[in-house]
């Protein structure tokens, strides 16, 4: 697929290899013996590229790589036809570890230190999103930042993007959301995704019921956000919108794993926008990809009728806007 017909890009300035290993049950200070071990390229923009290539959806994936093991990466997207526009630079790019308590169903996240990204490696990165998100792209900016980049780097990159009439969703936490929802009105993305925890460190308050979530949510909207998203675990997702509040809950899942489930959500919410569906269907169509994606290990879906099957399966309830 070539950069040219992708509608969708990725950007993913921190990647990582995810290695996952499986365990009977995480206990803190024990010595375990681990059912399997397996490495995935991932980082989220990267996780959103791949479920979004699954699905049929031409993409674009932009950001940095380690030139010392970026095989990983190469193989991931010559195989699910993603068009390739990463900047190499010296040295590897990081691993994540991802420990799996097969008896809870939890990961552990352990992430490594990153690259330290070249003015040249973000400049290139930078002429890639102007080259190729034109007006009517939809442009997903996820994942932390590697060292040396400031915390500003994501609103820089989105006021850029939305000048030129670009649907900008972005996935961050900490200092990187908190400076891009501090943008002016007109330099806001289109599109964000904040799980719970991230919300309430943006909100600076705990948010330990759903009407609280979708008020925290709406204060956003009311900023000038479009559309917030608020993924609640087990719980589904909030969909939030000047017009409508939605509740989508998943169905009961198996889980095979749960490294990349919110990256899938993310995919299905770009999915549905890039096919122009109406809210409830969007969103039907995110949890399905994340309910999918549970069962298989790395980033991958489900075939196209098993994630429709999810998706019918997939209860939306309507909300009062202020609950």
């Amino acid at each position: 697929m070539s950069l040219d017909s992708a509608r969708v890009v990725t950007c993913t300035l921190n990647p990582a290899l995810d290695q996952t290993v499986v365990l009977d049950a995480l206990v803190p200070g024990a010595v375990h013996r681990a059912r399997s071990v397996r490495s995935d390229a991932g980082g989220k923009g990267v996780n959103v590229a791949a479920c979004l290539a699954d699905w049929g959806v031409p993409v674009a994936a932009t950001g940095v790589l380690g030139q010392d093991n970026a095989a990983p990466f190469q193989a991931l997207m010559e195989a699910k036809g993603i068009a390739d526009a990463f900047a190499w630079i010296p040295g590897e790019t990081r691993t994540n570890l991802k420990l799996l308590d097969a008896q809870s169903g939890d990961t552990t996240d352990i992430n490594l230190p990153g690259l330290a990204v070249t003015a040249d490696a973000l400049v290139t990165v930078r002429a890639v999103l102007r080259s190729r998100a034109t007006e009517g792209t939809l442009a997903v900016l996820a994942g932390s930042l590697p060292g040396g980049l400031p915390a500003g780097t994501y609103a820089d990159l989105t006021a850029a993007l939305v000048a030129r009439g670009v649907r900008v969703i972005l996935d961050a936490s900490g200092p990187a959301l908190a400076a891009a929802l501090a943008a002016p009105a007109d330099a806001l993305p289109f599109a964000i995704k904040p799980n719970r925890h991230e919300l309430e460190e943006w909100a600076g308050r705990p948010l330990p019921t759903l009407a609280a979530v979708a008020a925290a949510a709406h204060d956003l909207r009311v900023r000038g956000i479009p559309l917030v998203v608020v993924s609640l675990g087990a719980e589904g997702a909030l969909f939030v919108t000047e017009a409508e509040t939605l509740h989508a809950l998943p169905p009961p899942t198996t889980i095979a794993s749960t490294v990349g489930a919110g990256d899938a959500l993310v995919a299905g919410l770009v999915a549905g926008l890039h096919a122009e569906l109406p809210l409830a269907d969007t969103a039907r169509l995110a949890l399905a990809f994340a309910a999918g994606k549970l069962g298989h290990a790395g980033a991958n879906l489900p075939p196209r009728e098993t994630v429709r099957a999810i998706a019918a399966t997939v209860r939306v309830e309507t909300l009062s806007p202020r609950m």
